[in-house]
């Protein structure tokens, strides 16, 4: 059983964590951005969209430089997991 079926398992769990971790960074983000994520002393990307806002005329990037981190990361781990399934599907070289 470990040999045969713990292999075949192991990859397209990986697959999935890597390709979900996007989405849960896109969600603690937004519900940090809402004021329903991690609290005021800790710092999260999405409440420093919030708190951007305020200066949106004056200093346009204080919201778009986070916004544009969480963009980048979310991306890399799809590509990450994207890299990863066609490295480890085996009906890829048949």
């Amino acid at each position: 059983m470990f040999r045969h079926i713990l292999p075949n398992a192991l990859s397209p769990f990986i697959i999935e964590a890597t390709l979900g971790m996007g989405g849960m960074i896109m969600l603690e983000a937004g519900l940090s951005f809402l004021g329903l994520g991690i609290q005021a002393p800790t710092l999260s990307w999405g409440s420093m969209v919030q708190a951007g806002l305020a200066y949106l005329r004056s200093c346009w990037w204080y919201p778009i430089a986070p916004g544009v981190v969480i963009m980048i990361v979310a991306f890399g781990f799809n590509l990450l997991g994207d890299g990863l399934r066609d490295a480890l599907d085996p009906r890829l070289y048949i």
